[in-house]
């Protein structure tokens, strides 16, 4: 299962997988010749296939169980929602933060999560309403779940390297992290992280007939991009630009280390980022789970087939739930200018919300 290991970029695909009653064959095939991407693209299907010996069986969650499952993804969604709006709110409410390099980048992951976490939910739901979509449209949503997954190891790297140069080189902070360059940068993640999905579909242009975005799929990637090619391509870029960020995000936590041993003044201020830089190490670990998951999906389901969609729910809370609750406590909690502002805004919405139900319970009792 090596190959599974190596296809990062089916981690977000699966969020996009149309839950399926039955399995024709030209389905099996079209999954056995891309199997290497959709062990993990099965995470957040509400359906379980099971193959033994050529057999594929499909099993699917109880109404309770599906109940369960998409109240629980809602109200999730709709938690980190909210936090992540008021930190958008407090960000856009004070010019310094616009001003200020690092908190471009923190709300750039902020708005990133976010617009992941969206798409997520919103699959994860209709994946249990919908088999089929319109291919067209699974392709744009495709693309635009690779773009956001791909987004956040690269937003991290350009954190880490900010936290470096403010603790390293602190008397040329002003000249080289700068607003304008601060986008520049932001640019380059974009350009960066919209390739993989532009080449995709750009080969799948080239290699499918015309007809066969007006069709309607099973929206999985292994399925919509369906060229041998696009496989290894993929693998090719993944383990190239995860290898370029861990080894970034590594060197910058050893320059950081080394500076706090030789600081003599402004010691909490180095642990405070060298602690940034090592959060921003675990959310990648986070990340790179994506690597990890078919396989250790596979074997799993292998050993207890009878817990298969327990297990695929499992991952799906830890791939992408978890790791989006690290944003705001990195940078929300952590920070102490961001926190005070954010606090007041929380304490003011809070009061707001309290006197708006005590004068409509007052008018009540009036009338």
């Amino acid at each position: 299962m090596t190959d599974c290991k190596c296809n990062g970029n089916t981690t977000m695909y699966n969020a996009i997988k149309i839950a399926e009653m039955t399995a024709s064959s030209c389905e099996v095939e079209m999954l056995g010749m891309n199997s290497t991407s959709s062990g993990s693209l099965d995470l957040l299907s509400n359906t379980s296939s099971i193959t033994s010996e050529g057999a594929v069986g499909l099993s699917k969650d109880s109404f309770s169980s599906a109940l369960t499952k998409n109240i629980m993804a809602m109200l999730v969604w709709l938690t980190l929602s909210t936090i992540n709006g008021s930190m958008v709110y407090t960000f856009l409410q004070h010019s310094f933060f616009y001003e200020n390099p690092r908190y471009i980048m923190f709300i750039c992951m902020v708005i990133n999560d976010a617009l992941q976490l969206t798409l997520v939910t919103a699959l994860y739901v209709v994946s249990y309403i919908f088999r089929k979509i319109h291919a067209s449209v699974c392709c744009l949503l495709v693309m635009t779940a690779v773009f956001t997954t791909r987004s956040t190891p690269l937003i991290l790297a350009g954190m880490a390297v900010e936290r470096f140069i403010s603790i390293c080189f602190p008397l040329h902070y002003n000249q080289m992290c700068t607003v304008p360059r601060t986008f520049i940068l932001i640019g380059i993640i974009f350009i960066l992280s919209a390739t993989p999905p532009i080449t995709d579909l750009l080969i799948t242009i080239f290699k499918e007939p015309p007809r066969f975005f007006h069709t309607t799929v099973f929206c999985d990637h292994s399925l919509l991009f369906r060229d041998p090619s696009i496989y290894y391509k993929n693998c090719v870029f993944d383990g190239t630009y995860l290898s370029f960020v861990a080894l970034m995000l590594l060197y910058t936590y050893c320059k950081i280390m080394l500076t706090a041993q030789a600081a003599s003044t402004g010691l909490a201020s180095v642990k405070r980022a060298r602690n940034t830089v090592l959060l921003h190490g675990v959310q990648l670990l986070l990340c790179m789970l994506a690597f990890v998951v078919p396989s250790l999906q596979a074997a799993l389901i292998s050993l207890f087939p009878q817990l298969s969609l327990e297990i695929r729910y499992i991952f799906f809370l830890l791939v992408y739930i978890i790791p989006r609750f690290l944003s705001p406590v990195i940078y929300g909690f952590r920070d102490e200018l961001f926190r005070k502002y954010w606090i007041r805004y929380l304490s003011c919405h809070s009061h707001r919300i309290i006197r708006f139900k005590f004068v409509g319970k007052l008018e009540h009792r009036c009338n």
